[in-house]
């Protein structure tokens, strides 16, 4: 199939693209990499009436250390984060969890604003934005706002972005000192989205769990943050029991969806599976 048709602009600036948004009154779409956008425009799922390429703006595409964490442009592509030194210094899971995503082709093209505003629960970039502790800053005529990640994903490929913003930066907050992760992901094949996808985030204080994080996704409409399994961590020493019942937890938090690809149960399964394994090699980096 092929797109409806579109009239199509390349910005030179943001505030060229912002200006392009406003004025497209909802019927306009930013295109980054394309990888999300162009599959929806080819089965007409949606018909923008302006595409804006915002591809040019290279103020968009960085990976920056501050005093406080790491600052990612929108435009910023998944290879180049999958091999950033300042990414697998600092936040390594963020550097391996890209090595999921699709093919070499699609993460040379694909972007990490992209992947977020596309907002499919399945994906990477929405999980560890959540897992993270993300704040995402949107840019408008109107001026900027940083949304954090909790409150940024509203559903299935929906989002709290506002039809005139514009995804401008991802800031990512330092971990807790000493802080180890886990990741784990099932998909059919390699490239395919994920089944099932957990991230974890631990530290541990006189041997027993001070900060604990877990997300999920591919087991409800949004990623998801599963907060009353990280409850059950903290004070406790990672032994297997307690890294069980947080597993079974984090599963009896989930609302996967049944599909062709996988039932419920299959799918809530795997969240206990593959949270147990992310909590037990991350645990295991505690000793």
């Amino acid at each position: 199939m092929k797109p409806a048709p579109f009239d199509y602009v390349a910005a030179r600036s943001v505030e060229e693209a912002t200006a392009l948004l406003a004025e497209g009154g909802g019927a306009a779409r930013p295109l980054a990499g394309g990888q999300s956008l162009v599959p929806l425009l080819n089965f007409r799922l949606i018909e923008p009436a302006r595409l804006i390429d915002i591809t040019r703006l290279r103020a968009l595409d960085h990976v920056t250390e501050t005093a406080h964490g790491l600052r990612i442009g929108a435009l910023t592509r998944h290879r180049t984060i999958e091999t950033s030194s300042i990414l697998r210094r600092h936040l390594p899971i963020v550097a391996h969890a890209m090595t999921q995503v699709g093919h070499l082709a699609i993460r040379n093209r694909g972007t990490a604003g992209g992947s977020l505003c596309h907002a499919d629960p399945a994906a990477e970039w929405p999980m560890l934005a959540l897992l993270l502790d993300a704040r995402i800053t949107a840019l408008s005529r109107e001026g900027r706002r940083a949304i954090a990640a909790r409150d940024f994903f509203r559903g299935p490929l929906s989002t709290a972005l506002a039809p005139a913003e514009l995804v401008s930066e991802i800031e990512i907050p330092a971990l807790p000192a000493g802080a180890v992760w886990g990741f784990e992901e099932l998909a059919r094949r390699a490239g395919d989205f994920a089944l099932c996808a957990a991230g974890v985030v631990l530290a541990a204080q006189n041997g027993r769990c001070s900060a604990a994080r877990i997300a999920l996704a591919g087991v409800g409409g949004t990623p998801l943050r599963a907060s009353a399994a990280e409850a059950l961590l903290l004070g406790e020493t990672l032994g297997p029991g307690v890294i069980a019942a947080a597993a079974d937890a984090a599963a009896a938090a989930s609302d996967p969806p049944d599909d062709l690809h996988g039932s419920a149960a299959y799918r809530r399964h795997l969240a206990a599976v593959l949270t147990r394994r992310a909590l037990a090699a991350a645990a295991r980096d505690l000793a």
